[in-house]
């Protein structure tokens, strides 16, 4: 949702980056569109049209300015809660589900017909599925050429374009400018893909560090005072990342490995769902806030901390069952290095087939167990669709807390409470006054994680 415009005027003077990619200021005598904290001189109010999305202000005839790279900006998804089909579409097509299938197909997995879906974009986001996924992969392309010391050829495959002259051709129609504008010099090649990830503050940091830290499996996953990094596996290719913490510039710094190109877009988009770069947490907090009735005192700028993915998140929710964090940690440690993939000096999170074909002996828990975290490998290699949490229910050994486990930290779904946690059960015992948690939908895992930060 828009916000509106006499907010959009204030934020965009006074350039508060808490307002970077809630809206664009479009301008109407140049034809360009900016963020709210473009250093370029602020046009008159009477010369510009704000929007809720880059998409929109694309949708409308506008480029991108080269000075503030609105492809840089925090996403700010306007739709999200809207409608959860087109929340899970959205999903999707970030994942490269449009560059992998095609749009019958996309509709297939969603459960709804194609014409349906392009209606569901067409009323939101006022363009096609199609659109919308080929705008992202020109806005994507675009950062590459400003950050990165990528090659054009290997930009356009990474983008998610099958041949440089496709790739020339869309970004010239989607942004109006050719690849060559943008990139003003040659780089020196490197092996290190590098970028720079943005985020609205607040961000609490150090919440979200010591809470990854806590976790953290040794060879898997590094993390000091200022960064936090992983190995990891995205279909067919593995890599690494770090991302460095740059509170100053209210953004992170990353520092990417991989040995396919052409995955780099969606993996980028799972790194920002892991640090949870895009919530607007001021909106958060408001809500939640006048849903507490002062119970206790939010934390400002807390984040959801993801996990990679949803299998790896149901595989530390199952062994994290009625444990410590430090017993589960323990049993998570062992279970990667013995099942793991060697990568270097590191170690990529063991496959559902490394885990189904193993009797999991090394492992001092009950049998039980065993043959749950069997199940769900299991499950990972039969099923169409494994990562729809809901049809893991009817698994042996697992539960709704295992399942809101994972939707919460595997797809960040940000409206996952659990009540019956104990944590969470301790620090509402722990509460001055009493509130009712389904009131601060669609945002109860914030709340959740407000609550576990309370102890």
């Amino acid at each position: 949702m828009l916000l509106d415009p006499t907010t959009c005027h204030k934020a965009r003077l006074s350039r508060d980056p808490r307002f970077d990619g809630r809206f664009f200021t479009a301008v109407k005598t140049t034809g360009i569109y900016c963020r709210s904290i473009c250093p370029a001189s602020p046009p008159k109010e009477c010369n510009v049209t704000y929007y809720a999305s880059a998409t929109e202000a694309a949708n409308a005839g506008f480029r991108p300015c080269l000075r503030c790279r609105p492809d840089s900006a925090p996403d700010s998804p306007a739709w999200q809660g809207v409608n959860t089909t087109l929340n899970r579409a959205i999903r999707l097509i970030n994942q490269g589900a449009l560059q992998q299938n095609s749009l019958p197909e996309l509709a297939l997995r969603l459960g709804i017909g194609d014409r349906y879906l392009r209606q569901l974009f067409k009323q939101h986001l006022g363009m096609s599925p199609k659109a919308y996924a080929l705008y992202q992969q020109c806005l994507f392309a675009k950062q590459l050429l400003h950050q990165s010391s990528l090659s054009i050829t290997d930009i356009a495959l990474a983008s998610g374009f099958n041949s440089v002259r496709r790739f020339n051709d869309c970004f010239k129609a989607q942004l109006a400018l050719t690849p060559s504008q943008v990139r003003k010099s040659t780089q020196q090649t490197t092996s290190t893909i590098e970028l720079i990830v943005p985020y609205r503050p607040p961000y609490h940091w150090p919440l979200l560090r010591d809470l990854l830290s806590s976790r953290a499996i040794n060879g898997l996953e590094w993390c000091n005072e200022n960064s936090y990094g992983r190995s990891f596996s995205w279909l067919e290719s593995t890599g690494k990342f770090t991302a460095f913490h740059q509170n100053g510039n209210h953004s992170f710094r990353l520092e990417i490995e991989l040995d396919e190109l052409s995955q780099l877009q969606p993996i980028i988009y799972n790194i920002k769902r892991l640090l949870d770069l895009d919530a607007d947490t001021q909106a958060i907090e408001h809500d939640l806030g006048s849903v507490i009735n002062n119970a206790f005192e939010l934390k400002q700028g807390l984040r959801l901390p993801g996990i990679w993915n949803m299998f790896e998140a149901g595989i530390r929710a199952i062994l994290g069952q009625q444990i410590s964090v430090t017993a589960a940690r323990n049993l998570v440690t062992t279970l990667v290095h013995e099942l793991g993939t060697p990568q270097g000096d590191k170690i990529v999170f063991p496959t559902p087939q490394a885990i189904a074909d193993n009797e999991l002996v090394f492992l001092r828990i009950p049998s039980s167990r065993k043959q749950t975290l069997r199940n769900l490998a299991q499950h990972y290699l039969d099923s169409n669709e494994p990562d729809e949490p809901q049809a893991w229910l009817k698994l042996k050994g697992i539960g709704p807390w295992t399942v809101d486990y994972a939707k919460m930290r595997g797809l960040s779904d940000p409206d996952v409470y659990l009540g019956g946690d104990l944590g969470v059960k301790k620090a509402v015992a722990q509460t001055e006054k009493t509130f009712d948690p389904q009131l601060a939908s669609p945002w109860q895992s914030y709340l959740t994680f407000q609550l576990w930060s309370q102890l």
